[in-house]
């Protein structure tokens, strides 16, 4: 410091100092002002930052040659600044032609292995599912869940309660004849509150999401909701909103560094809005309690209760009300949402291609004709419209990359070592998107599903619900679902777009979380 600011100091304040420090290559030039601030804090600081820098730089030399390759991360950050946040998926692609297609990326401080391609994918999630099974638990999903439920449990919880789920969604009908008929009345009652907009442009998004909504509602409450019922407004609003909420910036940067949730944000208004969720869930259960029928279980609640009942004496048990409600909170965010989402994008690409429209109305008439509702039987015999749903969801894209994965144990996987508890990335885009399968991948493309005969073909690539044990427990429901909704729409209704469909741009308002498809109208023009 020159003397003429040492002596422009007030009298009895401490002198401070300019420095540049070097730590292993980086470099990092401070200014300390006047502030009336002890000189011994920017040392003890500034000690501290060193040794926290030094110690992570030798952190990621010593576990070199471990890990998979990746990009060189910085102190603190890691590869934040790499990776471009609001489209995570084209940053992926780019480092996987240079590292191959097992990388490690730090999106903080900690690593994270990133499964790129249907061969590394395949072989993480299918040949060695158990050792790519468990789930991290540091995403604000996870840190609102407690590790209870279906989707962010672990170990034991996760084996029994996905486990006695299942048992209860297949008692109930999943996959069964009971759960198309109540798929098949919620899709007339969809039909009905089409007919009643006269034609008139209007916005799909609530109707859409109200069938796969009462389905799971008739299968865990044993009871549907009208469509103009201020209770089930509030609830699908308040789904749609803790969408908009996970697919920001933000919350993806707060996955990053936990110690952002302390932070005002908008992930308060997503604890809020779980909060109302959870009363509302919690007000059915009590409703349950009251009329309970020990051997006579209509629904999911009443089979939980009972299962609760049971094991009441068993303290190790993990049948509990927080369980019971995480898991039907679970239920609801990954049956009614993604659901509802593939489907208005899929109304959005036909619209933007007619004759994909027309065609499926083709075999509408066909195999099904005007005079009765189509079921599932129906779908064997129409592979154009099958073909059509897989392109939806392969060309939508609309989880590219699902919640990380964590390794339950130690594992060497393609010549590296991943530590028990790595997280894991899945990046599904790339299967999906494998030009070598899909030849032309960027076009939505129903031939990609057909053989040269016009028959439907499968693909081991298509992993729109994930692969192996924690796969969509919820996909032959979904499947039946988009079907029917798909065919009765198609039956009744021809789409007419607000533009020239030449002019209509189907690009994802956002690739994060979830790729949704931007806000639009439609007419539904009576057939």
């Amino acid at each position: 410091m020159c003397t003429e600011d040492k002596e422009a100091l007030p009298k009895g304040q401490t002198p401070y100092f300019f420095g540049v420090v070097f730590i292993d290559s980086w470099t990092v030039s401070f200014q300390v002002h006047l502030l009336g601030v002890p000189m011994a804090f920017f040392i003890i600081l500034f000690i501290c930052l060193s040794c926290l820098s030094l110690f992570f730089l030798w952190n990621q030399h010593h576990d070199k040659g471990k890990l998979p390759p990746g990009p060189s991360p910085l102190p603190i950050v890691g590869n934040i600044l790499q990776v471009d946040i609001k489209n995570i998926i084209k940053s992926l692609n780019m480092l996987a032609k240079q590292y191959g297609p097992v990388f490690t990326v730090y999106l903080g401080m900690k690593p994270t292995v990133v499964l790129h391609g249907y061969e590394a994918l395949k072989e993480a999630l299918i040949d060695r599912g158990d050792e790519f099974s468990g789930k991290m638990q540091s995403s604000l999903l996870s840190k609102e869940s407690q590790g209870l439920g279906i989707i962010f449990s672990n170990g034991e919880i996760w084996e029994q309660t996905r486990r006695f789920s299942l048992m209860i969604l297949r008692s109930l009908g999943m996959g069964k004849k009971t759960i198309e008929d109540r798929i098949q009345e919620e899709a007339l009652c969809l039909v009905e509150a089409l007919r009643k907009t006269n034609g008139s442009p209007c916005d799909p998004n609530f109707l859409l999401a109200c069938v796969p909504c009462n389905v799971i509602s008739a299968v865990i409450f044993q009871h549907r909701f009208d469509y103009n019922d201020e209770t089930f407004i509030s609830f699908m609003k308040n789904f749609q909103r803790i969408i908009e909420i996970l697919t920001s910036p933000w919350i993806q940067l707060c996955s990053a560094y936990p110690a952002l949730f302390c932070l005002p944000g908008s992930h308060n208004e997503y604890f809020k809005i779980l909060t109302e969720i959870k009363v509302f869930i919690l007000k059915e259960i009590k409703r349950h309690q009251e009329s309970l029928n020990l051997s006579n279980p209509q629904d999911f609640i009443d089979y939980f209760l009972i299962k609760m009942e049971k094991e009441k004496h068993n303290k190790r048990s993990e049948y509990s009300m927080d369980n019971m409600i995480a898991t039907i909170s679970d239920l609801f965010h990954a049956g009614t949402e993604t659901t509802s989402s593939t489907m208005k994008y899929g109304l959005f690409l036909l619209l933007k291609h007619p004759e994909v429209t027309a065609k499926i109305q083709e075999e509408i008439a066909r195999v099904i004709g005007s005079h009765r509702s189509p079921c599932m039987k129906d779908r064997t015999h129409m592979p154009y419209t099958d073909a059509v749903l897989h392109e939806i969801q392969r060309h939508i894209d609309l989880i590219p990359i699902p919640l990380p994965r964590k390794t339950t144990q130690d594992v060497e996987f393609r010549g590296y070592h991943i530590p028990k508890d790595t997280n894991v990335m899945l990046c599904l885009t790339s299967a999906l998107n494998d030009k070598k399968e899909f030849p032309h991948p960027e076009k939505f493309d129903p031939g990609h599903f057909l053989d040269e005969s016009g028959n439907f073909k499968k693909s081991d690539y298509f992993m729109a619900f994930s692969a192996g044990r924690r796969a969509c427990i919820g996909e032959g429901l979904a499947r039946m679902e988009m079907f029917l909704i798909l065919t009765n729409i198609l039956q009744h209704f021809t789409l007419k777009p607000l533009i020239n469909p030449e002019d209509i741009d189907t690009t994802p308002v956002q690739t994060g979380l979830l790729s949704l498809p931007p806000s639009y109208e439609i007419c539904f023009i009576p057939v």
